[in-house]
């Protein structure tokens, strides 16, 4: 389990942990331009309590890990079937749609300019490290465990680290998913779209690298546990 702390950058807390996001926004904290800031400076500027913002971060953690499968296999299936076909879904959609509303509304103070080209390069990466997942990495753990299956692991993680980036992309491109008081329809479904497909995307990564990859790589595991949380942090 990661041990989050008063030293966490938001950042990292932002793109690992569900419903850490979602929380800093209703706390007016800034995760994407701010997000190196310690999660104490952070409270601070916000004028709240530091440590009941901690509490209600460990809180969602906690909860996140209840609401997974206990069986690997189970949890296999329940990251393909909630998360992988999702993704391919919402993004075939999504991109399409920033598209159109970069192109009608670019001229607007508060346009999602460069957006669409952020969903397309997390698709360029999203889409493949999803593959190598279904055809190599879920089978190995289904049945025979390869030796390589920690290097896999490790360049799963990294893929992780990669997409976290994208999603702080789309949150500062969208001012954190505001819209402006004359959004038309396609603009906010668009916002909504958004939210939704990086909020589940953290969840996903959340299962992946605290609950499913531990099971298969000790020396990770005692690296997770030994390593500061502040060593890790999003640009």
């Amino acid at each position: 389990m990661t041990e989050y702390n008063l030293d966490t950058a938001v950042g990292v807390i932002a793109c690992e942990l569900p419903g850490g996001a979602e929380l800093f926004r209703q706390q007016g904290i800034s995760f994407c331009c701010g997000g190196d800031v310690s999660l104490a400076d952070a409270a601070a500027d916000a004028g709240i309590e530091a440590d009941d913002l901690l509490a209600r971060l460990q809180a969602l953690e906690l909860a996140a890990r209840r609401d997974a499968p206990d069986g690997t296999s189970e949890l296999i299936t329940h990251i393909l079937e909630r998360y992988h076909q999702t993704h391919r879904n919402d993004l075939e959609w999504l991109i399409p749609l920033s598209q159109k509303v970069e192109h009608v509304h670019g001229s607007h103070s508060s346009a999602p300019l460069g957006l669409a080209e952020a969903l397309v390069d997390l698709k360029d990466h999203l889409l493949p490290h999803m593959a190598r997942e279904e055809l190599a990495l879920f089978p190995m753990m289904r049945h025979e465990p390869d030796p390589d299956i920690e290097h896999l692991i490790a360049s799963m993680r990294d893929d992780h680290t990669g997409e976290g980036r994208s999603l702080a992309a789309i949150e500062h491109l969208t001012h954190g998913f505001t819209l402006p008081g004359d959004a038309c329809r396609s603009w906010t479904a668009l916002y909504i779209g958004l939210r939704k497909l990086c909020d589940d995307l953290v969840t996903h990564m959340h299962l992946e690298n605290e609950i499913l990859f531990p099971r298969f790589s000790r020396s990770e595991a005692s690296a997770s546990v030994a390593a500061p949380p502040t060593a890790r942090s999003v640009e």
